[in-house]
């Protein structure tokens, strides 16, 4: 059984339409009013297929889609997709979605508008700047090296890989996708890219962009030290622990050591000896290798199977 997950909130203007597209084979259109002062939901509710879900606090899209993959399990569903209700994503894409997940050579598929050039020129400079530098933060902190476009809404995932994950524990807000990714590295779930280019029109975001550039990089940094901790010294202990183990304090007594003696330096207007700056100098460099052959463990360490 396959469902649809729609969160809603101020896209009346687009639902119908986004409803209207999805293709027949599905069984379930899961609608999830996020407390839409629009009351973007009621335009749908009478439609074939359609089953509502009403939140009396908005809660974010990520509390949102957690919502609609609840309500999914209960109704039996194998596959789950998520649209969002903007119309930006063309429902014809969503076949490719899933055919990797009912073959079993994934467990999560999502959008990349990063593989097809003229959906990059479409695309406002602004967002693909920002995207390519997110993906790469995103890839270092979720460990799935092998995929682009990490803020990308259009994704499926198996009931099976729902099923693992900690609802309480994830984000709800604009940070989910990325959450979401963490936590299913943590669950060894194979994640798969699928070329789908989008569409910018007139549609509103509710993204604040400030907010995003003020709590992203956090964020990322508590979900980095969540997976290292979990996969590489509580799950399993390899090379990479070791070097992590010896790298980081290596690097940050080099760098901490080193400030403070250039700073005495400068202020007694003293010169460093040798020894005292190659006693700066060489954990730096054994820290850097270090983490360097860590990260290349990691990007060999991706979930395949």
């Amino acid at each position: 059984m396959i469902s649809v997950v729609i969160p809603t909130y101020k896209v009346s203007k687009h639902i119908k339409d986004v409803v209207d597209a999805l293709p027949n084979f599905i069984d379930n259109i899961i609608v999830v009013d996020d407390k839409c002062p629009q009351e973007s939901s009621n335009i749908v509710k009478n439609l074939d297929k359609v089953v509502l879900v009403n939140h009396n606090i908005n809660q974010g899209v990520g509390g949102a889609v957690i919502s609609g993959y609840r309500k999914a399990l209960e109704l039996n569903s194998d596959v789950v997709v998520k649209v969002d209700g903007d119309g930006q994503m063309d429902s014809k894409y969503i076949e490719s979605l899933i055919i990797p997940l009912i073959e079993n050579k994934a467990d999560y598929t999502k959008g990349n508008r990063f593989n097809d050039f003229q959906a990059l020129n479409s695309m406002p400079k602004i967002r693909l700047f920002g995207n390519s530098v997110l993906s790469f933060m995103v890839k270092v902190a979720s460990g799935y090296w092998n995929i682009m476009d990490p803020t990308n809404g259009f994704t499926a995932i198996t009931s099976k890989a729902i099923n693992g994950l900690n609802f309480d524990g994830l984000a709800k807000r604009y940070f989910f996708e990325t959450d979401m990714l963490i936590n299913l590295n943590l669950e060894n779930c194979v994640v798969k890219d699928i070329p789908i280019p989008a569409k910018y029109e007139n549609e509103e975001s509710n993204l604040n962009i400030k907010n995003v550039m003020m709590t992203f990089p956090q964020k990322m940094l508590k979900g980095l030290a969540k997976r290292i901790f979990y996969k590489y010294y509580i799950y399993d202990f390899n090379m990479a622990s070791v070097y992590l183990l010896f790298g980081l304090p290596m690097f940050l007594f080099g760098m901490i050591f080193g400030s403070y003696r250039w700073i005495v330096a400068i202020i007694q207007n003293i010169e460093n000896s040798t020894g005292t700056i190659m006693l700066a100098v060489l954990p730096i460099i054994l820290g850097v290798q270090f983490i360097l052959q860590a990260i290349s463990i990691d990007m060999n360490n991706i979930p395949k199977k």
